[in-house]
């Protein structure tokens, strides 16, 4: 058929993976020609199987879904791309959207749902989760900066603020200005609840 839809596949779960193709293989217009547990191996994929729409869960190794898409939007611009995921956060969908993602769904949608998405996406629409749409019109952007946002990704790993000075090249002092700013901003205690506040909401 000169009007199936081509797929790629991304999750490092693979048996998330697998049940993903073996429902969507079942739709007479779609076909998945391309399954890759990375993020960094998506845009090599994409190219390497013609695929026109690419199913990207957000959380994977060597680059994140999100990451991905904006590569993608780069590299491959005739392949769009859908998210996939069981984060059905707020920030995660804003960053998706400024990333060039065409859809942003989460897993527990139902199969046939997914497949409409698909076709939508591939038509040259957009597509995103009603409930998550309205919760990050209500919730608004990120107040992090860039920086703030960088440091409590690394303070979320451990360590003293010296360890993550060395990270990011900063002095001890601009570390804890930024980690002061950041729990300010997200009305935390400490800087672990600012790291969690933080990634709950999808800033991170």
């Amino acid at each position: 058929m000169t009007d199936t839809i081509r797929l790629l596949l991304a999750d490092d779960q693979a048996l998330i993976r697998g049940a993903l193709a073996a429902l969507l293989d079942l739709e007479p217009d779609l076909e998945v020609v391309a399954q890759v547990g990375r993020g960094d191996e998506v845009v090599d994929a994409a190219r390497a199987s013609r695929a026109d729409v690419a199913l990207l869960d957000v959380e994977m190794p060597g680059a994140d879904g999100i990451q991905a898409a904006a590569q993608l939007r780069a590299a491959v611009p005739d392949c769009r791309s859908l998210i996939v995921t069981t984060f059905g956060r707020p920030g995660y969908l804003r960053r998706a959207m400024e990333a060039g993602a065409s859809g942003f769904v989460v897993k527990d949608t139902p199969s046939s749902q997914l497949a409409d998405a698909v076709r939508r996406v591939a038509s040259g629409l957009r597509v995103v989760d009603p409930a998550l749409a309205a919760e990050s019109l209500a919730s608004g952007a990120s107040p992090l900066t860039v920086r703030e946002a960088e440091v409590l990704e690394v303070a979320a790993e451990g360590g003293t603020i010296s360890d993550i000075a060395r990270r990011l090249h900063l002095s001890d002092g601009t570390v804890r200005n930024h980690l002061s700013s950041a729990i300010g901003k997200t009305g935390a205690r400490n800087r672990s609840e600012a790291v969690s506040i933080a990634t709950r909401q999808g800033w991170l």
